[in-house]
């Protein structure tokens, strides 16, 4: 694998761990949402990653064939959650039903900040791999000088 293609790889994180952080965001300002244009409450989201083979589609398949496999990730989906929502009793609440219950998203903010907090140490990870293999693009300019 050159220099070039660990670039490739990393930047594939990178955009992995941003979507992945901009799903948990907007998890975590929809915490106490009851209402939503498709109706019920917010629905938390969950991404999938996956292997991505081809970051260079051609030059992707053609490595493969020569044993030299290079590998990176995408998001492969944004999943809803299937559980069902929190019922809480508040009788005044504009989303109470007829018994009084309102149905909020079944979330813990706690656990979404800690998924928060592993994505940016994800994507802290992929630009310092990034900043390794620049120095040693760098070095290996200045050696051949």
């Amino acid at each position: 694998m050159s220099l070039f293609n660990s670039l490739s790889v990393s930047a594939s994180g990178m955009g992995a761990q941003r979507v992945r952080t901009q799903v948990l965001v907007e998890n975590l300002a929809n915490a106490d949402t009851t209402r939503t244009p498709e109706g019920g409450p917010y629905r938390r989201k969950e991404t999938v990653f996956q292997t991505d083979t081809e970051l260079i589609p051609f030059a992707g398949v053609f490595r493969m064939e020569m044993g030299e496999e290079m590998t990176g990730v995408k998001v492969a989906e944004v999943m809803e959650d299937p559980r069902e929502p929190d019922r809480r009793y508040l009788p005044g609440h504009p989303d109470a039903d007829k018994e009084g219950y309102v149905l909020f998203p079944k979330m813990n903010p706690a656990e979404d900040m800690v998924d928060l907090m592993s994505a940016s140490r994800g994507y802290q990870a992929n630009v310092a791999a990034m900043q390794a293999v620049k120095d040693m693009i760098n070095r290996s300019i200045d050696l051949l000088r």
